[in-house]
């Protein structure tokens, strides 16, 4: 499985790739994180669904403060993705 995430609020300059990557780290999941030009933070992973909502939700509760939202797309996984890098 696939998820394409964005998360918005106050998510860029205060450590948000980083910890997705740390998260990621913990996890069973391959994919990228990366700022966009609007403000948010888009990650897209790929791995089992069990691994990918943990992801979302350790990323959530860990930068609580500063997300005012999360829009989560799921679509079947490419499998081209491996390891978790910032981009």
């Amino acid at each position: 499985m696939l998820y394409d995430i964005t998360f918005m609020g106050r998510v860029q300059g205060v450590g948000f790739r980083w910890t997705a990557r740390r998260i990621a780290a913990r996890l069973k999941i391959a994919g990228w994180v990366r700022n966009e030009a609007d403000g948010t933070v888009r990650c897209v992973v790929q791995g089992e669904v069990s691994e990918l909502d943990a992801f979302v939700e350790a990323v959530q509760e860990a930068m609580a403060g500063n997300i005012t939202d999360t829009r989560t797309s799921q679509s079947e996984g490419r499998g081209d993705l491996d390891g978790f890098t910032i981009q």
